[in-house]
């Protein structure tokens, strides 16, 4: 099985699928659709089973496009939204999208909001609440210096499946010490690590051999058991926005990864997430 667990798609379509910012100072907006269809074509293309997808941050907090793309490929794709973590009403939200629209879960960007530990603030109890009793599975887009939010939730909710966005973005020009807070997140074992952006982090071209010492240690704080791939756009987007091609990213993992065996392949390819979001 072939799960791409971070893909995200819009549809430029208001007043039914607005486009709008999620993020301070947002201010990047696409000039075309990258839709379902177009996804799915490439899945079909690629032998592709099931793909996650992320609400982009600049289609609003209204997750409707992907909660009907949802709907509409009940059998290839699956719906993780966003949450406004500032609104008063969001564990509402969060009961509407997953009850009533059928998403899995929801991102959240920590990194958006430096100047305060917004996953942690007294208003989002209740959201974590109802997360917590939905069994929602939960994505991260952070960097270190955001881990220690994703430790207080992992242990005070066991239970839940918490993954860490694009490998909690390693610097390779940084050196390892800064990124300890994120191998430190293993610690717990319902923190899961998504191997994705990787050319986003290297300074070289393919196979990227600049980041390979972090995923070496990543995947030894972690394990392939709790690692998942991701890729980022749908076909002629991902060209577009700089993001390798479907053909490279698999072949990432199936040949630029010297250092994995063929049972880790299996695990991050697939095994992993069809474990976190129960597929078939």
């Amino acid at each position: 099985m072939i799960v791409d667990t971070h893909v995200h798609v819009w549809e430029i379509d208001p007043p039914r699928y607005p486009v709008g910012p999620t993020a301070p100072n947002w201010n990047s907006y696409p000039d075309e659709p990258a839709t379902a269809d177009e996804l799915v074509a490439e899945m079909d293309g690629h032998d592709v089973d099931w793909t996650v997808l992320v609400q982009t941050s600049w289609s609003t907090w209204d997750n409707g496009y992907i909660a009907d793309s949802v709907a509409r490929f009940p059998n290839r794709l699956i719906g993780q939204g966003l949450i406004d973590p500032q609104q008063e009403s969001n564990a509402e939200q969060v009961r509407y999208w997953v009850k009533e629209r059928g998403l899995a879960g929801f991102r959240f960007h920590p990194m958006y909001y430096p100047d305060q530990k917004i996953l942690l603030t007294p208003q989002n109890g209740p959201m974590w609440e109802e997360l917590a009793d939905l069994n929602a599975v939960i994505q991260f887009h952070l960097r270190a210096a955001f881990a220690d939010q994703v430790a207080s939730i992992a242990q005070q909710y066991p239970h839940l499946k918490l993954i860490l966005d694009h490998m909690g973005y390693p610097q390779v020009d940084e050196g390892e010490q800064k990124f300890q807070p994120i191998i430190d997140l293993a610690r717990y074992d319902n923190v899961y690590l998504k191997l994705s952006d990787v050319a986003g982090r290297s300074a070289q071209d393919f196979p990227y051999t600049d980041v390979h010492p972090f995923i070496v240690k990543l995947l030894q704080a972690f394990g392939a058991q709790r690692t998942v791939w991701g890729t980022g756009y749908p076909g002629h987007h991902r060209v577009k926005y700089n993001w390798p091609t479907l053909e490279q990213e698999l072949r990432l993992v199936r040949q630029g990864l010297t250092f994995l065996t063929e049972d880790q392949r299996q695990w991050i390819l697939g095994k992993t997430a069809a474990q976190i979001w129960n597929l078939g």
